[in-house]
């Protein structure tokens, strides 16, 4: 890559900007048999992060497929080509950039139950969405930037020999690219961080939806800290006609039904509010969610629930792992802590037509959350 003009410090590619050790860059994919077809609903997820500041690339898939959730997980040396996006059995190859994507996991000893080689196809372009921003008691805690594009796949995956064809007509999910520093790797002492007072009003509320239609896509971010004080929003509607330009919807609001007993959404409603001409909000669109088969991505996978995996930790030269449990062995307390990944279906109400579209729903409220009813850290909905 240093070949190529396209520097922005007076480093070679494989040295970022920072010394901060929390740096990364990460692909994400999901993909899933659209709802339409009737057929098993699955939904498999796909993770290859590079951690220049610590020396480690990582990648992760993880099958939800009935009560079965299945992770495979490899880790190596980063060395100092960049480029180089195998991890173990796990690779990614840019066939076109912006545009068509390969995700290949190998079968092998280490992984013998899960495997596949999908290739991912744009179908609206690439939208850069607000870059995303935090401090903590003064130091930048997240300073990242993601671009998302929702598509369809071909290919095929394979569980325990069983083959399964993915066809464009028939699947479909979303993409990201995302870099810059967010928490990685194992904890650093917490300092003042750990003070009760203020562990006692953190709060991680969470909505990321990529909510795909037959003429757009709409992508949605919000994060809230616990009294609803937003660190990020966006709201952003993608045509699928070229010649139309993204579409900002407004400030997005919800509003979230729970299932009893834990914190994970059962239904919740998504609406847009943008400026009046002559002052104060209007809704401008309303979309109606419902999960239909949750991903508990956190489970294994590197996102901080296990102290012996988590992403950007040293594990060993090249380290491949199978692991497998059924979903209703889950333990609780995982669920309590874990984003969730939901394959859902979305509706909206408008003009006398009602458009239906399915496709990611990310949910979590971990902490203190008042206005749900969440008042301490191991509150549930009743």
């Amino acid at each position: 890559m240093d070949d190529y003009p396209v520097h922005q410090i007076a480093e070679p590619i494989r040295h970022v900007a920072t010394s901060d050790r929390n740096f990364y860059d990460r692909y994400y994919f999901n993909c899933h048999p659209r709802l339409a077809t009737g057929g098993e609903p699955l939904m498999l997820i796909i993770g290859l992060g590079q951690y220049p500041n610590l020396g480690v690339t990582d990648a992760f898939a993880v099958l939800r497929r009935g009560d079965d959730h299945l992770v495979v997980r490899s880790s190596r040396a980063l060395g100092a080509d960049r480029s180089n996006t195998c991890v173990g059995p796990l690779r990614v190859e840019v066939i076109e950039g912006l545009k068509i994507l390969r995700v290949v996991l190998e079968a092998s000893p280490d992984n013998p139950a899960l495997s596949f080689d999908l290739t991912f196809t744009a179908g609206v372009p690439a939208t850069l969405e607000t870059r995303h921003f935090m401090r903590d008691l003064e130091r930048v805690t997240f300073n990242t930037q993601r671009f998302v594009q929702a598509g369809t796949w071909n290919g095929s995956i394979t569980v325990d020999g069983e083959r399964i064809e993915v066809t464009d007509r028939d699947w479909a999910g979303n993409r990201d690219r995302s870099w810059g520093v967010r928490p990685v790797g194992e904890a650093e002492p917490p300092g003042r961080r750990g003070d009760p007072e203020i562990v006692k009003e953190h709060c991680f509320f969470w909505i990321y939806a990529v909510m795909q239609f037959d003429e757009f896509v709409i992508v949605t971010i919000v994060q809230e800290d616990h009294d609803g004080t937003r660190v990020i929003e966006d709201a952003t509607r993608v045509w699928r006609d070229p010649d139309r330009a993204p579409e900002r919807l407004g400030r997005p609001e919800h509003d979230i039904v729970f299932h009893p007993g834990g914190r994970e959404a059962a239904a919740a409603v998504l609406t847009f509010h943008a400026p009046k001409k002559g002052g104060g909000m209007e809704e401008t669109l309303r979309v109606h969610c419902t999960p239909t088969l949750p991903n508990y991505i956190g489970v294994g996978t590197g996102y901080g629930l296990e102290e012996d995996w988590r992403h950007g930790m040293w594990q060993g030269h090249e380290v491949v792992q199978q692991q497998r449990q059924p979903v209703s062995e889950i333990e609780d307390w995982k669920k309590l802590f874990c984003p969730v990944d939901n394959l859902s279906r979305f509706e909206i109400h408008q003009d006398g037509r009602t458009l239906v579209g399915e496709g990611l729903f990310e949910f979590a409220v971990i902490g203190t959350y008042p206005r749900y009813g969440f008042h301490s850290i191991g509150d549930v909905a009743p």
